[in-house]
């Protein structure tokens, strides 16, 4: 991935990897409210979810090439897709008021559609 050329000087300038470190604030919050019961089950499973989507952005990028970034992201986007899913499960489980996970679930939406735009706008510059 050549950087030079571009703005971006870090992950850190990309706006879905600071959505994403929002995600885990917004999770981190919601899971202090789960039952104890999920000590061991949902909390540890939905926190390190929604770390990975950040995460895997910034490795990523820091991999250097396109198609690494790429890989990389679609492996957020996968993350993302199992944080959204547990999110669904504390819901229909009831375990958490719906009002305390419509911030995480938009969020989600949002950084969702971010990930599949920047995928395919990279993977059109990566076949010119």
């Amino acid at each position: 991935m050549n950087t030079s050329d571009s703005r971006m000087k870090s992950y850190q300038d990309l706006i879905v990897w600071r959505k994403g470190i929002d995600l885990v604030e917004e999770i981190y919050s919601l899971t202090m409210y789960l039952p104890n019961s999920e000590k061991y089950g949902l909390i540890p499973q939905m926190r390190r979810s929604a770390i990975s989507i950040p995460a895997n952005i910034a490795e990523g990028w820091g991999r250097k090439s396109t198609g690494n970034f790429i890989q990389y992201l679609n492996i957020s986007s996968g993350s993302l897709a199992e944080l959204m899913t547990q999110l669904e499960i504390v819901k229909r489980l009831k375990l958490v008021e719906i009002s305390e996970i419509t911030k995480s679930e938009s969020l989600g939406i949002e950084i969702s559609k971010m990930l599949f735009v920047l995928i395919k706008n990279l993977e059109k510059r990566a076949r010119v």
